[in-house]
């Protein structure tokens, strides 16, 4: 689908939800709600743990699309290797406009949710263990919540910009403007989806005037210059 064929909020809203991996992501989310709950009531733990895990969130999304998914080919003896993440973020800069291409496979949410998340949520609770003692199951559920809710963000987020659908507000704005400026300005820069913290932080934030077009935005091809 050709992203001028949605135009409206409610037209994205149904779009989006006819793709996999917004019901992947869903699916996960609640399993560990329902598993929250089970193991008992909330305290001050929870809440620092989904503080800790929102705070780390907007670096862990630009380190995926920096390292991840504009991973350059490799070489091995004449032959090029190249991940299927990649591969397919290629496509997608190819042509922004396809919806087709602007989501996670089924099986990319479920890696992240399996592996991306526990991971992050595991290497915290072994710095916060060795510093300060055992975190409680629970908190740590709460912050896995958390970044699942989070990864739900950013498809949604991600597909919404780049439907037809033009920002109202100012926060959604300005990740529209930056998200369109990496995908037709120049793709080395701006590579936050769901906030512009980490391209603050990180030196990936300029003024759009003091960036040169890039030549290779829409191919992503590593052998040509910027």
């Amino acid at each position: 689908m050709h992203s001028r064929e949605v135009n409206s909020l409610d037209g994205a809203r149904r779009e989006f939800l006819r793709k996999g991996s917004p019901w992947v992501i869903g699916a996960g989310v609640v399993a560990l709600v329902v598993l929250r709950a089970a193991i008992g009531e909330l305290t001050w733990r929870d809440a620092v743990a989904v503080a800790a895990m929102l705070a780390i969130y907007p670096f862990g999304e630009w380190a995926i699309h920096v390292y991840l998914l504009h991973a350059k080919p490799v070489r091995i003896r004449g032959r090029k290797f190249e991940t299927v993440a990649a591969r397919a973020h290629r496509a997608h800069h190819r042509d922004p406009t396809d919806l087709d291409m602007v989501l996670l496979y089924w099986w990319q949410a479920a890696f992240l949710m399996v592996v991306a998340v526990p991971l992050t949520v595991g290497l915290g609770a072994l710095i916060l263990t060795l510093g300060a003692g055992p975190v409680p199951l629970g908190a740590l559920v709460s912050a896995a919540v958390a970044g699942y809710c989070m990864v739900f963000v950013y498809e949604w987020t991600h597909f919404l910009i780049h439907t037809a659908y033009r920002p109202r507000s100012r926060v959604y704005k300005t990740i529209w403007r930056n998200h369109r400026l990496h995908h037709f300005k120049n793709e080395h820069f701006w590579h936050g989806i769901t906030n512009n913290l980490s391209d603050r932080v990180l030196g990936t934030n300029p003024e759009a005037r003091e960036v040169p077009k890039s030549r290779t935005a829409r191919t992503l091809d590593p052998g040509a210059a910027r």
